[in-house]
């Protein structure tokens, strides 16, 4: 069992491109969130969006029910569940790649993508390309994830990699070759953080700072996304704009929620039959 987390998802193709080359997954049962950036020019970056997040989540989906997540990979540092993801983002990343190889108006497509598994007690990272992951825990903002492009590689200072003329070329995607380096890792989590996947279309329009002021003064997740993609846009919105938030929650809060909804409902239901009963059936 995955812990109980709040899921939102929202993308937005932006001011500037034609297309939505961006593609979610989550599914809130399996604690797993997907979220690809496609390239490759018409079509090509949605084929290959699309089939990344699918594929992986695809890939994950019989595995988990019967997986003991805890248990650490035999001679291995990681748990078995983050060796599952690598897998299955290596398995998209051969089904792409033999897609480009297969049709010629597909040859140069590819795609970023982050994947994150939430457990009991800690998440499982995958991520190819530069499509972060982000931690809010407390007010402090955090990125877990490296970016694989040759700004992060040639360590700017942050007004140099401003205004850096190659910033969004990206050093690794799925999809252009055979074989690709995946990036796992995995981090402890604790309940009412708030974790952010986002494409590049948020981090080149916002700052770390201007993020976290969104995230930490909007409680509702919803609400949170919605904010975010509207900054990128008021300062340019150049690129397909895409954000995924989770957030864990206390063990036991949901169901307590549930008890109440459910109570207030059941109380409603035999005030309106009563109702009816006392005042509407004389005159029938």
């Amino acid at each position: 069992m995955c812990n109980r987390v709040e899921m939102v998802c929202r993308t937005d193709k932006g001011l500037v491109r034609e297309r939505n080359e961006d593609f979610l997954g989550i599914d809130n049962s399996s604690g797993i969130v997907v979220l690809a950036d496609g390239m490759g020019g018409y079509e090509g970056g949605d084929i290959a969006s699309e089939l990344a997040v699918r594929t992986i989540m695809n890939e994950l989906a019989h595995p988990l029910k019967t997986l003991c997540r805890d248990k650490p990979h035999t001679n291995h540092r990681y748990h078995s569940a983050t060796m599952l993801l690598e897998q299955a983002v290596l398995k998209a990343n051969q089904i792409i790649h033999e897609m480009a190889l297969a049709k010629a108006h597909f040859q140069n497509m590819g795609t970023t993508v982050v994947a994150v598994l939430f457990h009991n007690n800690f998440i499982s990272i995958a991520h190819v390309g530069d499509s972060r992951l982000y931690r809010l825990r407390g007010n402090k903002l955090r990125q877990i994830t490296k970016d694989h492009s040759l700004l992060e590689e040639l360590d700017l200072e942050p007004e140099q990699a401003r205004y850096f003329p190659n910033k969004n070329y990206i050093t690794r995607a799925l999809g252009i070759d055979k074989q690709v380096n995946v990036e796992i890792q995995e981090d402890n989590i604790l309940p009412q953080d708030i974790y952010l996947l986002c494409s590049d279309g948020l981090t080149n329009m916002l700052d770390d700072s201007d993020m976290q002021n969104i995230l930490s003064n909007t409680h509702r997740l919803d609400q949170a996304a919605k904010l975010l993609i509207e900054a990128a846009n008021t300062q340019g919105g150049k690129d397909n704009i895409s954000v995924i938030l989770v957030r864990p929650l206390p063990k036991g809060s949901e169901p307590r929620q549930n008890f109440w909804l459910q109570r207030i409902f059941r109380n409603m239901h035999e005030r309106i039959s009563s109702f009816m009963y006392n005042h509407l059936s004389p005159l029938l």
